[in-house]
């Protein structure tokens, strides 16, 4: 909403748009995993562990793509202390690697479920 290049602002390039609805629906996904994961602790529901498992993996990967995207559709000034999205790439890389990283958790998800 506020970066401007060739003199435009960067929100009204198609390319970046398509980009930030992609993100959209991904964050969309893993917030929904969330809250269903979180109702199974709530119910205290047989399949709690796997429905966890299922929206840690995916909200690790979305936040790190976010990450990156923003990094990408923002430039080098996106890594700079002027902005917060170095911040938050590096806290989503440290956040995706506790308690196990992505790969991990998708992993346990299908061994649980005997994939």
């Amino acid at each position: 909403k506020e970066r401007k290049q060739f003199g435009r602002l960067i929100g009204t390039f198609q390319a970046l748009q398509h980009r930030a609805a992609l993100l959209m629906g991904e964050v969309s996904m893993s917030d929904a995993l969330a809250m269903q994961a979180l109702d199974a602790c709530d119910r205290n529901a047989a399949d709690a562990d796997v429905q966890v498992l299922a929206a840690k993996a995916k909200a690790a990967r979305v936040a790190l793509l976010a990450g990156q995207e923003a990094v990408q559709m923002h430039g080098g000034i996106g890594m700079t202390d002027e902005f917060d999205i170095g911040f938050f790439l590096k806290r989503a890389r440290a956040g995706g690697e506790t308690l196990g990283d992505a790969n991990y958790c998708a992993d346990r998800f299908a061994a649980l479920r005997d994939y």
